[in-house]
C-alpha cells in the first residue's frame, strides 16, 4: 500500500508450519466428542464407497448360500484362530454400546447406575462404553479383511439389529464381556464361575450363601475358566403350552450379557449365519423390516434371540431339553450354561430367583428401546 510500512516477505518454512498447526486443530475440533476417550479408533458411520462397487454374490439357491456361508466360516476362523490351549483365560474388557459415549454431554442419566455397577464391580477389568460412530469405525478396522461382514452390518436397516450384531462382532474379534447399557452388575464377573456351580447353604436372614471357601473359589474359578470358552445364560424357560407367544424359542438364551474369549465358534457361527442372512436380504431386496408385529419376530430370527440359541444349540449337539430347569451352571462342551437366575434374576416366572440370590449375577431392565412401550416388559410373564 502507498506510504505504507514495507510489506515483510514470510519465510515458507514459516507458512509450512502455520499451515500444519491449523490442520491439526482443525482436525482436533472435528474429532472431540465423537469417540469415547478410550476408544483406539476415529469414529465415522460412513460405509467406505467402494463397497457398492465390488462384485455381489449370487446367492439365488441353496447351495450358493451354503458354498457363501463356509467360506464366510472359514475367513473368520483363520482371522480370529481359536486354541483353547493358549486361551486359558477370558479377557478382561467390558464392552458396551450406546447412542452416547460416557463423555458425552448427551449421556443419559438414567445409566449412569447401571454403567457404574460393571466399574465399581470390576476393578480389574477396562471398561468401555462406545457410541454409534465409534462401533461403525471398529467394525470397518477389525474386519476389513472381510468386506461381506463389513456390508451386512452397514445394510442393516435399524438400529437394533447393527446393536445385535455388533455384540457378537466385538467379542469374536476381541472377546470379554458384552452386556447391555440397561443392565445392571449384582456381582463381579470374577463370582460367575465359582458362584454358579458351588454347593449352596443357608446364610443370615435365611439368605442362600455360597458354601466354599476361598482357595476352593480360586481353584474352581481357574478350572472353569480354562475348560470354557463361552458363558451364557438361560434367558427363558416358559413351561406353558403358549410360550411362542412370547418367545422366540421353548428354552431361550439372553444376548444381553454374554462372556466369550476371542475366536469362539459359537460366534463364527452366529456371524456367518448374520452375514449370510443379510446380504441374502439385500440381493433379493428384502432388507426392509415390515411395518407390524412380524417385524420383531424377524429381528428374533435376524440376529436376536432365536438365531443366537438356533447356533448354540448347533454348537453344543443338543436342544432344550437338556437344559430346561437348571439351577446352577452346567458346562456342555466348553460352553457355561447358567440359570435363569444368573441373568434374568427379579422377573418373577419361569423359576427365576430374586436378585438377592447367590446365582444372581446381572439384571436386565427390559428397556428395549426399539419395542412398543407395551412390550419393553415382556420379560415379566408369569407362568
Amino acid at each position: 500500500m502507498a506510504g505504507g510500512r514495507p510489506q515483510r516477505k514470510r519465510s515458507p518454512v514459516v507458512l509450512a508450519v502455520c499451515a500444519v498447526l491449523l490442520l491439526f486443530l482443525l482436525f482436533r475440533t472435528a474429532s472431540r466428542g465423537t469417540t469415547p476417550q478410550s476408544s483406539p479408533v476415529t469414529a465415522s458411520a460412513k460405509h467406505p464407497a467402494h463397497a457398492a462397487h465390488r462384485p455381489q454374490p449370487d446367492l439365488s439357491t441353496p447351495e450358493t448360500l451354503d458354498a457363501f456361508r463356509s467360506a464366510t466360516v472359514k475367513s473368520l476362523a483363520e482371522l480370529f484362530p481359536y486354541d483353547p490351549r493358549i486361551q486359558t483365560s477370558y479377557p478382561r474388557h467390558i464392552w458396551q454400546t450406546w447412542k452416547h459415549s460416557l463423555t458425552d454431554s448427551n449421556f443419559e442419566h438414567r445409566f449412569v447406575r447401571t454403567t457404574e455397577s460393571w466399574t465399581h464391580l470390576n476393578h480389574d477389568y477396562t471398561f468401555e462404553v462406545l457410541n454409534d460412530a465409534a462401533a461403525a469405525a471398529m467394525v470397518r478396522q477389525l474386519y476389513a479383511s472381510i468386506p461381506d461382514v463389513v456390508d451386512a452390518y452397514f445394510a442393516m436397516p435399524v438400529p437394533v439389529l447393527r446393536a445385535d450384531f455388533f455384540r457378537y462382532l466385538i467379542l469374536l474379534a476381541r472377546g470379554g464381556v458384552y452386556s447391555d447399557i440397561d443392565t445392571l452388575a449384582l456381582k463381579s464377573i470374577n463370582k460367575w464361575f465359582y458362584s454358579s456351580i458351588g454347593p449352596l447353604k443357608d446364610g443370615e436372614k435365611r439368605h442362600q450363601v455360597v458354601d466354599i471357601s476361598d482357595e476352593d473359589a480360586a481353584k474352581l474359578r481357574a478350572k472353569l475358566e480354562a475348560e470354557t470358552g463361552l458363558v451364557i445364560g438361560i434367558e427363558a424357560d416358559p413351561d406353558r403350552e403358549d410360550w411362542h407367544d412370547w418367545y422366540a424359542r421353548r428354552v431361550q438364551f439372553c444376548q444381553w450379557t454374554i462372556m466369550a474369549k476371542k475366536g469362539h465358534p459359537v460366534l463364527v457361527d452366529i456371524v456367518s449365519h448374520i452375514t449370510t442372512e443379510t446380504i441374502r436380504r439385500r440381493a433379493a431386496n428384502a432388507l426392509v423390516l415390515p411395518k407390524s408385529n412380524e417385524a420383531g419376530s424377524q429381528i428374533m430370527d435376524w440376529t436376536g434371540p432365536g438365531i443366537w440359541t438356533d447356533t448354540i444349540f448347533e454348537y453344543l449337539e443338543t436342544d432344550w431339553h437338556s437344559v430346561t430347569g437348571i439351577t446352577e451352571g452346567k458346562v456342555v462342551k466348553d460352553v457355561l450354561i447358567l440359570p435363569i437366575t444368573s441373568f434374568s434374576p427379579g422377573v418373577g416366572s419361569m423359576g427365576a430367583g430374586e436378585i438377592t440370590h447367590p446365582r444372581a449375577f446381572s439384571q436386565h431392565s427390559f428397556e428395549g428401546s426399539w419395542k412398543p412401550e407395551k412390550d419393553r416388559h415382556i420379560g415379566n410373564v408369569n407362568t
